[in-house]
């Protein structure tokens, strides 16, 4: 009896997915090795959202070409308590601060409910997570017609004691690009970024080849000495060039006078390893949540057509900045949501 009514759940809720896949560009598929991903489509742009493992995104395209490594070895992988390895799906959100923070692996990578909710609109939602005393829903939005997708990450305190953390997003991109970060004053670091050198300590003065400010903007040509680096910028945007001749912008909100609570108060963060993905991480000020109190924080990312420089030529950096404010520019349009 009981092995029936289980049955009778899960098809219950594959039914009211499929249902709701009524809706214009969102769709139930397999991918990875998941029966349960979520696509969301327009004519030019593809976005594909696995519940199963931590609500992450497996794929984000436009015209055909991919922005987010999924390397093979670890298709259909779900987190067990003590099972060891992981999955290495890039797209990937999560609460710091990084240091402080309690495991999580329940948020991190345990399996979530996903639901079609809107015209190219889904939402996934986290179990609630007894170390952190907090629930995570994110909805992913995608345009009706072009590359803009907003990520919205509600944090909930479903504990009964006052919690603090912050937004923290882990994307990881395809590898050997050029990072293009716009620099604002003042910084509270002398080279307008630091680099964990390595961790625990934190270099406010480093000096690398790979990295250099030019014409108010930071840009980082390669691996650095120490991968892990640091900024303040209060731009609330930034570009990552790939070989591919697409830039992937992400814009997100800064808070000037809210607390930054990383040990080193960063708005960004750039982690990039002499590997095949770098990763792109926009940081949220401190959230201090009373039980029941929730907040939001919400990052847009872009796909643009950039030609990548090539024999050493150098960024053309105001075209970059002219093609992503003009993204960024657009508004969301799903008008039959």
């Amino acid at each position: 009896m009981l092995r029936s009514v289980l049955i009778s759940c899960v098809l219950l809720q594959f039914q009211a997915i499929l249902e709701a896949s009524e809706f214009e560009g969102a769709s139930l598929v397999s991918a990875y090795g998941y029966d349960d991903c979520l696509k969301l489509s327009n004519a030019e742009t593809s976005v594909t959202i696995c519940p199963s493992v931590g609500g992450r995104i497996l794929s984000y395209q436009h015209c055909g070409e991919e922005s987010l490594p999924l390397p093979t070895g670890g298709e259909g992988w779900k987190y067990e308590p003590g099972k060891r390895g992981g999955s290495p799906i890039p797209g990937r959100f999560d609460i710091g601060p990084e240091t402080t923070v309690p495991k999580h692996p329940v948020l991190w990578q345990g399996v979530w409910k996903g639901e079609i909710v809107g015209d190219r609109h889904v939402r996934v939602t986290s179990p609630e997570d007894g170390p952190t005393g907090v629930q995570l829903v994110r909805d992913f939005q995608l345009d009706q017609k072009s590359s803009r997708l907003s990520c919205r990450q509600t944090m909930t305190n479903v504990s009964d004691e006052t919690v603090e953390y912050c937004y923290w997003s882990r994307t990881f991109a395809l590898g050997h690009g050029i990072v293009v970060i716009p620099l604002t004053k003042p910084s509270r670091f002398p080279k307008s970024y630091v680099m964990y050198s390595p961790a625990p300590l934190i270099n406010y003065l480093p000096e690398d080849p790979n990295i250099r400010e030019r014409d108010g903007f930071l840009e980082i040509l390669g691996p650095p000495a120490h991968p892990k680096l640091g900024m303040d910028t209060q731009a609330g945007w930034f570009a990552y060039l790939m070989p591919t001749h697409f830039m992937f912008v992400k814009q997100f909100p800064i808070y000037p006078n809210r607390v930054y609570n990383e040990v080193a108060g960063l708005t960004m963060s750039i982690w990039y390893p002499d590997r095949p993905m770098v990763e792109l991480e926009p940081i949220g000020p401190r959230e201090r949540l009373k039980p029941g109190e929730s907040a939001s924080f919400t990052e847009t990312w872009y796909l643009v057509p950039h030609i990548f420089p090539q024999n050493g030529a150098q960024v053309d950096l105001q075209s970059v900045e002219m093609k992503a404010k003009k993204a960024m520019s657009s508004t969301l349009d799903n008008s039959s949501d």
